[in-house]
């Protein structure tokens, strides 16, 4: 039904523009009951064959009613989520979400000789809240100056040198990620005002906030390669597709996370077209990474020289990728690959035909100089 909806939603009213509807909070529903199915199965799984993580999140008993309901219909998640496991809700519901708690990331110090009850989110709160008024600024400044769509304007291509054009590209999808800076660090700062997101405390004792928290700036924008980027991106939907489909795929769970995570967004045709392309840049990124890495660690020169060029090929990477996300329909989005395409490949080609032809010319005229 939900996707009779989305059918209904894009190909009769909305083709390729973006809306403010239902799809949003249908999206962070559905994540949370079919984790919550996962999770109840796994509560009546022998925990021989469980990962650690499934262990902590398994719920060993049956939701009320107003569990469930609670669980998926707060105030808190309902629009813009992030979603979260059932039993992180239910601790911060019944005032235990402060206890030690499994981290899988953990390092034995974070719960460790700090102590103290409610610490307050005060800090982190007021922090994000800043975070999401710069966003909102860069973009509103930056979004109508730097549109992804003129990366295929005719004229554009035409005039641009190549180069440029992939500058333009990275710029714009620049300019455009603060939109999501804003929502989900704006979502994290609600669910932190309302006590939600505690996650122990760091090796100085101050507390940590980030149990729900849904992207690492920094992170993000200086990734060294293309699992990094998406580590830091979307992180609660990346866990959920982890646990939900990666862990328990038993064939090529690559390839098969990346189309789950392509129907979980909607019937766009770009939506497919970037995940398509996201398994070969996934497969890509692992090889180069484990054949050409190891010859740069010779020296910390050399490992810095390695970071400032993975980043370069990172960045162009994923804006390469991601371009059919934000153009949405199928035109648009096949014809920037026609014209990367085109400048990358025919060009090329072209080029090398136009030397052999004007090598064979110029050895013709040549032999008729030397019969003369």
């Amino acid at each position: 039904l939900g996707k009779l909806c989305q059918v209904t939603r894009v190909y009769v009213f909305d083709y390729g523009m973006y809306s403010a509807d239902f799809t949003g909070p249908m999206m962070v529903i559905t994540q949370k009951i079919t984790s919550l199915a996962f999770e109840i199965h796994d509560g009546m799984t022998k925990r021989e064959g469980l990962t650690p993580s499934q262990k902590y999140l398994a719920i060993s008993r049956m939701p009320s009613l107003l569990e469930y309901l609670s669980y998926n219909c707060n105030f808190m998640g309902i629009l813009a989520g992030p979603t979260c496991s059932y039993n992180d809700y239910m601790a911060f519901i019944e005032g235990t979400g402060y206890r030690p708690r499994h981290q899988e990331n953990a390092n034995g110090k974070e719960n460790g000789k700090y102590r103290q009850s409610e610490p307050s989110p005060k800090k982190d709160v007021i922090s994000k809240l800043c975070t999401c008024a710069v966003s909102l600024g860069i973009y509103l400044s930056l979004c109508k100056l730097l549109p992804v769509d003129q990366s295929i304007d005719d004229e554009f291509v035409r005039n641009t040198p190549f180069p440029l054009q992939i500058v333009y590209l990275y710029v714009a999808m620049l300019a455009l990620r603060p939109k999501y800076y804003f929502v989900w660090t704006l979502a994290d700062a609600i669910n932190n005002a309302a006590g939600f997101g505690f996650n122990g405390y760091n090796k100085d004792g101050s507390p940590r906030w980030d149990l729900i928290s849904n992207l690492r700036i920094l992170d993000i924008e200086f990734a060294t390669s293309f699992k990094l980027f998406l580590d830091n991106w979307n992180i609660q939907t990346a866990q959920w597709l982890k646990r939900v489909c990666y862990e328990r795929c038993p064939i090529n769970p690559t390839a098969a996370t990346f189309l789950l995570s392509a129907m979980w967004h909607g019937v766009y045709p770009g939506y497919y077209l970037t995940f398509v392309t996201g398994i070969g840049m996934t497969m890509a990124a692992r090889a180069i990474r484990h054949n050409i890495r190891p010859h740069f660690l010779v020296s910390d020169v050399h490992k810095r020289v390695y970071d400032v060029i993975t980043w370069a090929a990172t960045q162009v990477a994923i804006s390469y990728t991601v371009v059919p996300f934000v153009l949405l329909t199928v035109g648009p989005s096949l014809k920037f690959y026609r014209c990367v395409h085109t400048v990358i490949v025919i060009r090329p080609l072209n080029e090398r035909r136009g030397q052999r032809i004007d090598e064979e010319d110029i050895k013709e005229k040549s032999l008729a100089t030397a019969l003369k």
